[in-house]
């Protein structure tokens, strides 16, 4: 090795191993807060919403069995690779790409790993704010009573108005876009952590007590026995690529969201960890809701595979013939709408940090251009029900195009680029010292994962959609 490239090495290990404080950002006050604050960004409507109705499409237990091996494998050794670069670069995920390839020797065009993550997070949330806004309207509705004595025909009477009428949409999307922004744009302490400090214990006894709920009101034995009990007969290879694909979309990977959290994290806080506890704890989410929702579904006759009308079409069912199911619905569906939220304040914070840094514009004004921004873009998912739902792109609606886009594509992308930069452009010594595995036999094991396996599994994600497998 030269004296210059020496010199690189040395530098990129300091700031892998020994972040900046960076205290003119803000740091998180502890672990705990950042483990709140991660975790609120993996839950959301991933678990609640997606994973119980692709689980229901896909037979159950086998399906879990996969997802579960594709979070250990591929989902967590990527989240750690997202925070450290965060935490290293002491950036917005662009910024931070950038500082650590310099110190690295490698291209500047690496940033673009990190501008690609900040740009899927800024389209995910234009429309993701309009489902959010579904779960919002639906909390009046179910604790007035609008799904009692419910049947599937009423039920998807009930949905299909809402999504026909645009001021509703509008009105209620919103409302959980300027939640949002009012909490980023107070900071990391003032606004994110009180926030997260309330809303995720918050999520977790609603969870609990809607699980405490099935348990006593529906099937809890048969919803369990599908949840967990294998059937590979039922999983089919697509089935199998969707649930690593899924394992991406529920840990917020690939979309800046992470980098930016781990920005904030303060040095001494063993990444890999907190990062295990992350994800652990996002997994027990989507387990939790799967048992809060199939008991329901069963005892009530429904069907599980029911698609993505199974919370917003099929549960109401359930709720409408159910013992206090007025105001377990309404909980649940506020339970929907704090998920919803923990995960729209990450999916914002890239972009406003970007502008913060890169721009020198100040967090309220780019908290402000941001959401108005979004604001306009999400008025095209709302349409896309309605007013424009003949104009389609590429054979789809804007809104499902979007979903596509970004979920099967933008995602894997950036979490490939996070995956090739870590293992094939940094230095090994030095990502071994910032991760914190002290075993060696340890961190080898993850390194491997991380150079090879990993871009494999992406790699068949992408073969997967372009009909080659």
């Amino acid at each position: 090795m030269t004296d210059k490239s020496s010199l690189a090495a040395g530098s990129l290990a300091g700031a892998l191993a020994r972040p900046q404080s960076s205290a003119a950002r803000g740091l998180w006050s502890s672990r705990w807060v950042f483990f709140l604050a991660a975790t609120g960004s993996a839950v959301g409507l991933g678990n609640i919403w997606k994973f119980p109705y692709i689980t229901g499409e896909n037979g159950g237990g086998a399906f879990v069995l996969v997802y579960l091996a594709c979070i250990l494998t591929i989902g967590i050794p990527l989240l750690m690779a997202e925070v450290m670069i965060g935490r290293a670069g002491r950036q917005n995920p662009a910024g931070s790409v950038a500082r650590l390839a310099a110190l690295a020797g490698a291209s500047a065009h690496w940033r673009k790993v990190g501008w690609l993550g900040a740009f899927t997070g800024f389209l995910i949330l234009s429309f993701y704010v309009v489902i959010a806004g579904w779960a919002l309207a639906y909390v009046p509705a179910t604790l007035g009573g609008a799904f009692s004595g419910a049947d599937a025909a009423a039920s998807t009477a009930q949905f299909d108005a809402l999504l026909a009428d645009p001021l509703r949409l509008v009105l209620y999307g919103s409302a959980v876009l300027a939640v949002t922004m009012l909490i980023v744009g107070l900071g990391v302490r003032d606004g994110l952590e009180r926030a997260l400090r309330f809303m995720m214990p918050g999520l977790f006894l609603l969870l609990l007590g809607m699980v405490g709920y099935a348990a006593i009101a529906g099937d809890f034995a048969r919803g369990a026995a599908f949840l967990f009990v294998p059937d590979f007969s039922k999983l089919s290879a697509e089935g199998f690529l969707l649930a690593l694909g899924h394992a991406f979309f529920t840990l917020s990977l690939g979309c800046g969201a992470m980098m930016a959290y781990g920005s904030y994290l303060p040095k001494g806080v063993s990444i890999a960890k907190t990062s295990l506890l992350v994800a652990l704890a996002d997994t027990t989410v989507a387990l939790l809701a799967g048992l809060a929702i199939f008991p329901l579904v069963f005892a009530n006759g429904l069907e599980p595979g029911a698609g993505p009308g199974l919370i917003f079409v099929t549960l109401p069912i359930a709720f409408g013939q159910m013992p206090l199911g007025q105001v377990f619905g309404g909980l649940f569906f506020v339970m929907l709408v704090l998920a919803a939220v923990t995960s729209t304040i990450s999916l914002s914070e890239p972009g406003i940090a970007w502008l913060n840094e890169r721009f020198g514009v100040s967090r309220t004004r780019a908290v402000l251009l941001t959401g108005a921004v979004l604001w306009l873009m999400s008025l095209a998912s709302v349409f896309s029900f309605n007013h424009w739902a003949d104009y389609q792109l590429f054979g789809h609606t804007f809104f499902d195009s979007m979903d596509y886009l970004t979920a099967n594509w933008l995602m894997p992308l950036g979490g490939l680029g996070t995956v090739l930069f870590t293992g094939w452009v940094l230095q090994k010594e030095a990502v071994r010292e910032a991760i914190g595995i002290a075993q060696p036999g340890w961190f080898n094991a993850w390194w491997n994962l991380l150079r090879y396996g990993t871009p494999v599994a992406i790699t068949l994600v992408f073969l997967n959609l372009i009909g080659v497998l």
